[in-house]
C-alpha cells in the first residue's frame, strides 16, 4: 500500500513511520507540510522519495493510494475529508473528530468516495491488549467489573499543541481517549452513562486534570488523565475471580516485552501474582499492517468509523458532566 503522510508532526517522524516503514505492507512514498524545506529535511532522513510544499500537492498525488494524518486535533476531521474526497484512504490520529457531530462529516465523506477511514488508535493491535481481552472473554478472570485507568505526563510548554485550547488541547482529547477505549474494549460494550470531572488551566483554558466514571451494562470504569502530572501509565481490570493488571498499556515499549499480570488475590501484594510476557511488538508498525491490508483486499476493519463516532459521544458527554455536575447519557 503506497502511504503519503500529512505534515511533519513529531509522532510521525519519530515514531509511526519508521515502524510503517518496518511493515512489509506499507510503502511511504511522499511527506507533507507547509513548508516545503520542513518536508525535504523529513524525506531525506526518512528516506521518503517526494517530499511537498502543501497538503493539496501532496492529495493529488495519483500514486498514492493511502494517506496517513497526524495533523493537529483540530484538523483531523477538514484534512481527512479532504484526503477522502481525493480518493484516498484515511488513517486519522486520535482523535478522530473535537466531537461527534463534527465525526461524521468524515462519515459522509468516507461514503462519497467509498474509501476507508480508520481512526489510528494502535493501542488495539498490540497483543498484551488482545491477550488481555481474551482473558476476560475467556472468563479466565471470572466476570468483569471494574476497570481502573491512568494515564499523565508533564507538559509546561505554552507553544505546544496540547496546551492550546482552539487547537484541541487538553488531556482529555490527547490522552483520556486511551482509558475511555481500553474499558469500551474490555468490556465489549458502550458506557450507559458517565460522568466528569475537570480542572482547567487558569492560562491556557485546557483541561489539565480530568477524571471519569462511566457505567457499563456489566459493571463501572473510572480513569484519571493529566498533562501536568507525573508521568504514570497504568489499566486494572477487576474480575469476580481475577485482576489483570497491564503494566505500560499505552506507549508499549518496541525494545522489550510487554507484561501481564494476572493475579488471584489470595496473597496481598504482588507475591501471587503471574506474569506473562508478550512478545516485543511496534504497535504502530502492526497497525500499519492491519490497515494496509484490509485496503488491499476489501475486508472490513474490527473498528470501523462508526466506533470512533461511539468513543467521541462518550468524551462529548464527559465535556457535558463537567459542565452540568451530572450525570450525561452518550
Amino acid at each position: 500500500m503506497r502511504w503519503g503522510v500529512l505534515s511533519t508532526a513529531k509522532i510521525g517522524l519519530e515514531k509511526v513511520i519508521p515502524a510503517m516503514q518496518r511493515g512489509p505492507s506499507c510503502k511511504i512514498v511522499a511527506i507533507a507540510s507547509r513548508s516545503l524545506a520542513r518536508a525535504q529535511e523529513a524525506a531525506e532522513k526518512l528516506g521518503i522519495p517526494r517530499a511537498y510544499g502543501s497538503y493539496g500537492e501532496l492529495l493529488a498525488d495519483p500514486e498514492i493510494e493511502a494517506v496517513y494524518n497526524p495533523l493537529p486535533n483540530h484538523l483531523h476531521v477538514p484534512l481527512s475529508a479532504r484526503a477522502a474526497d481525493a480518493g484516498k484512504h484515511v488513517l486519522c490520529e486520535k482523535p478522530v473528530s473535537l466531537n461527534a457531530a463534527e465525526a461524521m462529516e468524515l462519515v459522509r465523506a468516507r461514503d462519497r468516495a467509498g474509501v476507508l477511514v480508520q481512526e489510528a488508535f494502535m493501542v488495539r493491535y498490540h497483543p498484551q491488549w488482545l491477550r488481555a481481552r481474551d482473558l476476560v472473554r475467556s472468563g479466565e478472570i471470572g466476570e468483569l467489573r471494574a476497570v481502573q485507568g491512568f494515564f499523565s505526563y508533564t507538559n509546561l510548554d505554552p507553544e505546544n499543541i496540547r496546551n492550546i485550547a482552539g487547537f484541541g488541547g487538553g488531556g482529555l482529547y490527547d490522552i483520556g481517549c486511551y482509558p475511555i477505549t481500553a474499558a469500551r474494549f474490555l468490556f465489549g460494550a458502550e458506557p450507559i452513562r458517565v460522568a466528569g470531572l475537570i480542572d482547567w488551566d487558569p492560562r491556557w483554558r485546557i483541561d489539565r486534570l480530568t477524571s471519569g466514571v462511566l457505567e457499563f451494562p456489566a459493571g463501572h470504569a473510572t480513569f484519571s488523565c493529566s498533562t501536568q502530572l507525573t508521568p504514570y501509565q497504568r489499566i486494572h481490570a477487576f474480575g469476580t475471580r481475577k485482576r489483570i493488571e497491564i503494566e505500560i498499556p499505552f506507549n508499549a515499549p518496541v525494545d522489550r516485552p510487554c507484561r501481564l499480570f494476572v493475579d488471584d488475590g489470595k496473597i496481598l501484594g504482588d507475591a501471587g501474582r503471574i506474569v506473562e510476557e508478550l512478545p516485543t511488538t511496534d504497535q504502530y508498525t502492526a497497525q500499519g499492517e492491519v490497515v494496509s491490508r484490509a485496503i488491499r483486499r476489501g475486508d472490513a476493519l474490527e473498528f470501523p468509523l462508526e466506533d470512533s463516532i461511539t468513543g467521541m459521544r462518550v468524551i462529548d458527554a464527559m465535556f457535558r458532566s463537567a459542565d452540568s455536575g451530572q450525570w450525561e447519557r452518550p
